[in-house]
């Protein structure tokens, strides 16, 4: 049984399969819809990404789904940032890639070549992770897979705040305070006090090219579900309770469908939402030591998907004609009530399809911490036509977290969502899905030499 049919269900779903083979019957669980984040809102027929709404060139276990599903990337259509702090813009973006540099160079020195030297050097060791998951290798836990591609700086890396990691590399306060806060207000809604790993992995997408499936990204998960021919079951799970049968761990789950409540027995459940208290009541039963609480809080994020003319003399520019960003990030400013702003484009986009000039109506995706209230999308907007309002308790709130969740609960009983404590993307959840499937695989073939090996580097090097 599979719990949950969003990206990490759906991944691991079809990964145990390429692992156990066809025969394995695979049933999933969903109580929402197909896609979990990756959800779509429309306005005026059109539909629009409402969250996970880039991947990085570098992601690729996405790039292997698009690919095996036929799926096809969406056309980019170009357009400038800049950063704002409340009263004006810090950073502007131009159409000339030397100019960009000799902004940055010219407001904040070698800071940027600092960090990128940084976010590459995490990003080649994170890329070890394909080369030991095509050998087949996994980790019973979030540390050993960490310190398996960086050591203990990796697993240190969870423990303090982007902010100190790259004040300790020669980046300077100013360029925290504007750029990186921006980037991780936009990404994750929270501060420069998030922990290294997830910045670095946060700023390794705002720095690097990314891309989007055209249709919706959603299209991954219903498209690999399908594939594998899982049977989903629209249900919410209430609970697990151990029972055993020949002394093999047998794991029934209970749940609550439009037609009431059922159970039904697996050798092996893999979870793959979130298990803390203030997202879902779970309960385990009959387990030995009991399955403990997860510590930890969400952050709650709110998307406002609108539809409207923007105002753009808050921003400095009183010709609307004249205002050049389709994006808007935000320093840490008390005063501002939303972390970004984005001109966003369909799903679908033809080659005929051109973003909307400044003083058109246009749909606008506004993340912020709380809704919006009438005066601040006054603030925001000169007219709308609609608002669609999508609250979510997206990003862990990584301050508050002191240790990892654990991998395996139990014998055959694993939880694939605790990596979204390490990092939050996509492409993360897709690597704890493959690890997870091997996982599974190599514990239910007692193939040890596959799991929580050390010195992986020169082991595989050894193999090839």
């Amino acid at each position: 049984a599979v719990v949950g049919a969003g990206l990490g269900g759906s991944a691991v779903a079809y990964f145990l399969q390429q692992h156990f083979g066809p025969q394995v019957q695979l049933d999933v669980f969903e109580a929402a819809g197909v896609g979990g984040r990756l959800a779509t809102v429309t306005v005026n027929k059109q539909q629009y990404e409402s969250r996970g709404a880039s991947i990085h060139a570098l992601s690729l276990h996405m790039q292997d789904f698009v690919k095996i599903l036929g799926l096809k990337h969406r056309r980019e259509v170009a357009g400038k940032s800049a950063i704002f702090s409340g009263e004006h813009f810090v950073l502007e973006e131009t159409d000339w890639y030397l100019l960009n540099l000799f902004r940055l160079w010219w407001h904040y020195g070698i800071s940027f070549l600092r960090l990128q030297m940084w976010v590459e050097e995490v990003m080649e060791k994170f890329m070890r992770i394909y080369k030991y998951q095509a050998h087949g290798y996994a980790f019973s836990s979030l540390e050993e897979l960490l310190r398996s591609l960086g050591g203990d700086a990796f697993v240190n890396m969870t423990q303090r705040s982007v902010a100190e990691s790259l004040l300790e590399v020669g980046v300077t306060q100013r360029f925290v305070d504007d750029v990186i806060a921006a980037v991780l207000r936009s990404s994750y809604g929270q501060s420069v006090l998030v922990p290294a790993f997830a910045g670095a992995m946060s700023l390794a997408g705002a720095q690097g090219s990314t891309w989007a499936v055209e249709g919706g990204n959603k299209l991954v998960c219903s498209g690999l579900l399908k594939l594998t021919k899982a049977n989903v079951i629209p249900a919410r799970v209430m609970g697990i309770s151990l029972h055993s049968s020949e002394g093999r761990a047998l794991y029934q789950v209970h749940y609550e469908g439009s037609e009431g409540q059922g159970s039904a027995f697996y050798d092996m459940v893999v979870v793959t939402t979130p298990l803390h208290p203030s997202r879902s009541n779970f309960t385990f039963e009959n387990f030995e030591p009991p399955i403990a609480d997860f510590p930890g809080a969400f952050q709650p994020s709110v998307t406002s998907v609108v539809h409207g003319y923007l105002n753009s003399s808050y921003f400095g520019f009183p010709d609307p004609k004249l205002f050049p960003f389709a994006s808007i990030l935000t320093t840490d400013t008390p005063d501002l009530f939303f972390n970004a702003m984005d001109n966003i484009c369909p799903v679908n986009i033809s080659t005929a399809f051109r973003r909307k000039q400044p003083q058109e109506a246009a749909v606008w995706r506004v993340l912020s911490q709380q809704p919006l209230d009438k005066q601040q999308l006054k603030t925001l907007f000169r007219s709308y036509y609609s608002v669609q309002v999508t609250e979510w308790q997206t990003y862990p709130r990584y301050d508050a977290a002191k240790s990892l969740p654990p991998i395996v609960l139990h014998e055959n009983l694993f939880y694939l969502s605790g990596v979204e404590w390490v990092a939050s993307s996509m492409e993360m959840i897709a690597v704890a899905a493959k690890n997870v499937a091997l996982l599974a695989y190599n514990r239910w073939h007692q193939d040890l030499e596959k799991i929580d090996q050390k010195d992986l580097m020169h082991k595989v090097k050894t193999e090839l």
